[in-house]
């Protein structure tokens, strides 16, 4: 399972690099067609900001599988074990409703604003905007099952040495 997981965080890896390259690519557009042409994109600020979105919520399910979101690592290594892993079980536990509230009401949105359009792009339906709700709460699900699932056979949630960051702009 574990290979699984890797080669699908390598995947949205990816996909979030094009989605920044997407996302700098349009804005540089914006900006030389504004500045150089001096004629405005009337839809290029609103597609950004959905790129945007997109980008963030993927951003997130890669951070969640790396272990990378805000935590409270310095306190709970400074508990005892059985302290250590029953916080890291309720810890993902709490992960885990977050998630599925995510994946739920995501999933509702995305129902009711399906058939809605952009402002300035008629084409593109809001539906396909809000997707990425449902999507990635889907995502962080499964890997909080699979981390929950590892907690409690006894696995611990320690973080990998290849995934281990300290959180210095320094490496």
């Amino acid at each position: 399972m574990g290979k699984i997981f890797g080669a699908a965080a390598a995947l949205l890896e990816w996909w979030a690099v094009l989605l920044l390259l997407l996302l700098v690519g349009l804005v540089s557009l914006g900006v030389f067609c504004r500045y150089v042409l001096e004629a405005s994109l009337v839809w290029y600020d609103e597609f950004a900001s959905y790129l945007l979105v997109w980008l963030t919520f993927f951003g997130a399910v890669n951070a969640s599988y790396r272990r990378r979101h805000i935590g409270f690592d310095i306190l709970v290594a400074r508990l005892p074990g059985g302290a250590r892993a029953a916080a890291e079980v309720l810890a993902e536990l709490f992960i885990l409703v977050f998630q599925a509230v995510l994946l739920y009401h995501g999933w509702i949105l995305t129902r009711k604003m399906g058939d809605e359009t952009a402002v300035s792009l008629p084409w593109v339906k809001m539906g396909w905007v809000y997707s990425v709700l449902p999507l990635t709460g889907a995502l962080m699900l499964l890997i909080s099952l699979e981390r929950l699932a590892r907690l409690l056979r006894g696995g611990g949630g320690e973080k990998g040495p290849e995934l281990e960051w300290s959180g210095s702009s320094s490496e």
